[in-house]
């Protein structure tokens, strides 16, 4: 990890939160990212999204990483699913992994992970999935220790309309 990054979990989120939260997601879906959001990326689309997450995380639904630079800007994002069926207890979902463009190849993502996976241990999860229609994540997860599920062809769309494969993984945390 670049030394000048730092990775925070939040524990909620203010309104400077959400507004830096909101110009990481549209930066990624603008740059193409299938992370649920289709074109055109408003502002009032991303910080909805960034609203009701807010409320998620306060009802402890998910916990909430935020990458942040050595200037104190928000970079990059991930969220860990804790709001799990009563029989998987034990798993938790890494979703909405979102690094802004200009803090990519600095070791943004892997860091963001590497925390997800720690905070997921401490609250009791010991599976963790995930699923990905970048190459260049595909790879990160792969070189942290991830498990290649499979492909699953058609499986979302990206931004544009495009339809887009998604790649599956797990990892077993330990202790």
């Amino acid at each position: 990890m670049s030394a000048d990054i730092e990775v925070l979990c939040l524990q909620h989120l203010s309104e400077r939160d959400i507004q830096a939260l909101s110009e990481v997601l549209i930066d990624c879906v603008e740059g193409g990212a299938s992370v649920s959001f289709m074109l055109p990326m408003t502002r009032a689309k991303a910080q909805a999204f960034w609203q009701s997450t807010a409320a998620r995380l306060a009802r402890g639904e998910l916990a909430l990483l935020a990458a942040r630079d050595a200037a104190g800007a928000i970079v990059g994002t991930v969220q860990v699913l804790l709001d799990q069926p009563e029989n998987q207890p034990h798993r938790g979902d890494i979703a909405k992994m979102l690094v802004h463009r200009r803090a990519r190849r600095r070791g943004v993502g892997a860091a963001l992970l590497a925390a997800a996976e720690r905070q997921a241990l401490s609250l009791g999860k010991s599976l963790l999935v995930l699923d990905t229609a970048s190459g260049d994540a595909a790879r990160l997860y792969a070189r942290q220790g991830w498990q290649l599920c499979g492909h699953i062809p058609g499986y979302a769309l990206y931004p544009d309309g495009t339809p887009c494969a998604t790649t599956v993984f797990f990892k077993c945390l330990h202790p």
